[in-house]
């Protein structure tokens, strides 16, 4: 498909100071959107001047939260070169939350181009200070300008891009979780393994109390028993138990299939790692612990890659993991993951997608 390019008369100055990028609060020059009609389909892709964009107040999205979005990074590798990791897995997944929410399926073809085609004419927003990235946010929102409850008829593809900061500017510190047994995210059958708003947006009062409480996230369980541990705050959870790399099963539907979490298990497979995914219960987790096997605990996703957890607080039980100190298992997964990501390492998994071929 063709896609048409208005490109901005004037650009932005790119930021001086690499160093303080921070997160999702500057956008390059440009952006790609998209239209889809029902009988029509997804039609006229264009690159565009990054802008506001105009909405009727009645728009569907607005009232019944039918969005979906996906989350990925270009890197720079120290010889200049700009690349992607898995981003058809991101276009894959995207359509598995387009299911869920009865939005139209974008063929992966499609998406891939009108990123790679975005990122051309954008290439130079990628920064060069080690640990930086772009990051990418493609989403989809329903438009239709209709107040009754039905899956929307019109639809706007976007992509955005934001250059980022390290994430681990000051090192790779472990994290302090406390186990969340008031709210739940969500439960078999809903959406949880959608990456849509709804799902952010139920977590944002546990994620409030446990800023208060000086922890960095909550440990999610299961929304039926609560007592099947699920996911970590935006991230997936892995336990290393008596040498077993252990991760939650995602036969419940409730839990996302993080990019992260799938190039864990197959890297860890690779290496000869005994990995599970099952079900796991916090009671598990706290026995282990008393019989000096929890070896270690963290988190994935995209944009930390690894989170190492320091201490878990389940009622008022606290474990300390490892010394509070980041696990050799963890480590090594972190390395690995971003020496690909960033052409440091070789990729024998085919994993990396280069801007040029």
């Amino acid at each position: 498909m063709e896609i048409k390019k208005k490109l901005a008369a004037t650009l932005k100055e790119k930021p001086q100071d690499e160093s303080k990028l921070g997160f999702g609060h500057i956008f390059t020059d440009h952006m790609l959107i998209m239209p889809y009609d029902e009988g029509q389909g997804w039609h006229d892709p264009e690159i565009v001047p990054y802008d506001n964009i105009s909405l009727s107040p009645a728009a569907m999205c607005f009232h019944y939260g039918q969005t979906v979005f996906e989350g990925l990074k270009a890197y720079r590798t120290a010889d200049d070169k700009i690349q992607l990791f898995r981003p058809e897995e991101n276009f894959k997944r995207l359509n598995r939350s387009n299911e869920r929410l009865v939005i139209p399926e974008l063929p992966v073809e499609l998406g891939m181009q009108c990123l790679m085609e975005l990122l051309e004419v954008e290439k130079d927003w990628v920064p060069h200070l080690d640990g930086t990235s772009l990051y990418i946010r493609p989403f989809i929102i329903a438009i239709d300008p209709f107040l009754g409850v039905r899956p929307g008829a019109q639809y706007l593809f976007m992509i955005i891009l934001s250059p980022s900061g390290a994430y681990y500017a000051s090192g790779l510190n472990p994290v302090n979780i406390y186990v969340e047994d008031k709210y739940v995210r969500t439960v078999r059958g809903c959406m949880g393994y959608a990456k849509t708003g709804g799902n952010y947006a139920a977590s944002l009062h546990s994620q409030d109390d446990a800023h208060k409480q000086n922890y960095s996230q909550v440990l999610w369980l299961d929304g039926v028993e609560q007592k099947y541990i699920e996911e970590v705050g935006a991230m997936n959870i892995f336990f290393v138990i008596d040498g077993e790399i252990v991760t939650p099963s995602l036969e419940t539907g409730s839990i996302l299939a993080g990019i992260t979490r799938k190039s864990t298990i197959e890297l860890c497979k690779s290496w000869g790692l005994p990995v599970s995914e099952r079900r796991i219960t916090i009671q598990e987790i706290a026995d282990a612990y008393d019989a000096g096997k929890l070896d270690e605990v963290f988190g994935t996703g995209t944009a930390a890659v690894i989170s190492p957890v320091g201490h878990l607080k389940w009622d008022d039980k606290v474990m300390e993991i490892n010394n509070n100190k980041i696990g050799k298992i963890s480590q090594r997964i972190y390395d690995t993951l971003t020496g690909i990501q960033w052409g440091k390492l070789p990729d024998p998994f085919n994993w990396v997608v280069p801007l040029e071929k």
